[in-house]
């Protein structure tokens, strides 16, 4: 076994390594519509996704962590490309495009949907967002969903158009996200239930709001219409509004996400995993049974008769606390082994500053991916033990963001001691 080097700088044969390279800002790598607006609030970290500059924190992921569970936070997702499809075949296309079934999804619905290969690899995990009759938006994962469509579009025959189309979210996470979201919008959008979606014109801004989000917390997302032009003003909006509840600008926290469950494309869902072996493969996540010939279909009726070799785990990790996934502390996967032989990785881990314990998924072999199976994780302080633990970690039922704000009883039950969710959700990711 090789252990990872660690977060000092070290010194090779080469020259020194440096344990916190910068970012280079310049012109060719996109912004996103609140880049400006969401730059000023200190911005500490960026990555790059979907070829867009993404803030992954603020300078402490852990107070952004507990800012999360008690009280209200902001983020920039404007990375969340949206591709829309219209036209009068919006609807067969895009129900070829996926493996649920779309005839369940109502205009002013959302869904939590995978975009398959031929192969039954995971393109992409987007939200769809139904809008109209042959309306859809997909919210983007981290790949290039724009071209894939194109060329899928190309060669179908099928009366549709799609394009990048020029919206932005931002996300509104918490216990007192509610109450940020009625200053905005007034009462009435606490009715909208969830993964549901409304529209509204604020200040002359088009919006989309839906019940959705990154965090297993309460939580909204409005996406703005004509973002290049609105982005910032809604941006500002929404931060007055959320100042007398203690906002907080943050990025997508990982922490809790992954005691969530809820997976990162690129880490633990890539084009080499299907949703049986990511655990995903539920009846209405993957609807082998309906009428449409979906991408894909074929293969994963294979593998559901088949079976799967492996299965992504969720594992508790010992020694010490490894970081917050998003600081840098996980630059690869850490190899997971079984005595002297390496059986799979760990795909995302992190510290629960709540949990108080390491915790992530580990893809292993079917045979070791069973409850209480005890396993060694190489991690950047050496080999530790591991055993595999249900998941999602916390509040597997989602009663957290599934919860009734109707009543105006938003923050019940969302304290910081409070559950999220896992499962589905949207798909910012690593």
């Amino acid at each position: 076994m090789t252990v990872s080097e660690g977060t000092a700088t070290t010194t090779d044969s080469v020259g020194p390594v440096v344990p916190d390279p910068r970012i280079l800002l310049y012109p060719r790598i996109r912004k996103s519509p609140f880049f400006w607006a969401s730059r000023r609030h200190g911005v500490a970290m960026y990555s790059v996704y979907n070829h867009t500059y993404h803030p992954r924190h603020y300078g402490d992921p852990v107070a952004e962590y507990w800012a999360l569970l008690e009280g209200v936070t902001l983020w920039d997702t404007g990375v969340e490309r949206q591709i829309e499809i219209t036209g009068p075949d919006a609807f067969e296309f895009t129900n070829m495009l996926i493996p649920r079934d779309l005839s369940k999804c109502a205009v002013g619905q959302c869904k939590y949907v995978f975009i398959t290969g031929e192969d039954g690899g995971i393109l992409n995990d987007p939200v769809l967002l139904r809008l109209g009759e042959n309306h859809f938006w997909l919210s983007l994962a981290d790949s290039d969903i724009l071209l894939w469509a194109r060329g899928v579009a190309l060669h179908s025959g099928m009366d549709v158009t799609i394009r990048e189309a020029d919206v932005g979210p931002v996300q509104v996470q918490g216990p007192l996200s509610a109450e940020v979201m009625a200053a905005v919008f007034g009462p009435e959008v606490l009715d909208i239930g969830y993964y549901r979606l409304a529209e509204y014109t604020l200040d002359d801004m088009e919006v989309v709001v839906s019940r959705t989000g990154y965090s297993a917390e309460v939580g909204f997302e409005i996406y703005v219409k004509n973002a290049s032009r609105d982005g910032v003003r809604l941006w500002e909006t929404i931060w007055a509004a959320g100042e007398p509840y203690g906002m907080r600008v943050i990025g997508p926290c990982h922490m809790r996400r992954i005691e969530a469950g809820i997976l990162s494309h690129g880490c633990d869902i890539t084009v080499d995993t299907n949703p049986f072996e990511v655990g995903m493969g539920y009846d209405w996540m993957v609807n082998l049974d309906q009428e449409a010939d979906f991408i894909g279909k074929e293969a994963l009726i294979r593998i559901k008769a088949e079976g799967v070799s492996r299965r992504l785990a969720g594992i508790t990790i010992g020694g010490p606390p490894l970081g917050t996934f998003n600081d840098g502390s996980m630059i690869e996967s850490f190899p997971v082994w079984r005595g002297a032989e390496r059986v799979g990785h760990v795909t995302s881990a992190c510290h629960s500053p709540r949990l108080e314990q390491n915790i992530g998924y580990a893809m292993v072999p079917m045979e070791l991916s069973e409850t209480g199976t005890e396993l060694e994780v190489e991690t950047p302080a050496g080999v530790v033990q591991a055993v595999v633990v249900p998941k999602p970690f916390v509040d597997p039922t989602k009663d957290t963001p599934k919860q009734d704000l109707s009543d105006g009883a938003a923050s019940d039950g969302a304290a910081s001691d409070g559950a999220g969710a896992g499962g589905s959700a949207s798909p910012i990711s690593g």
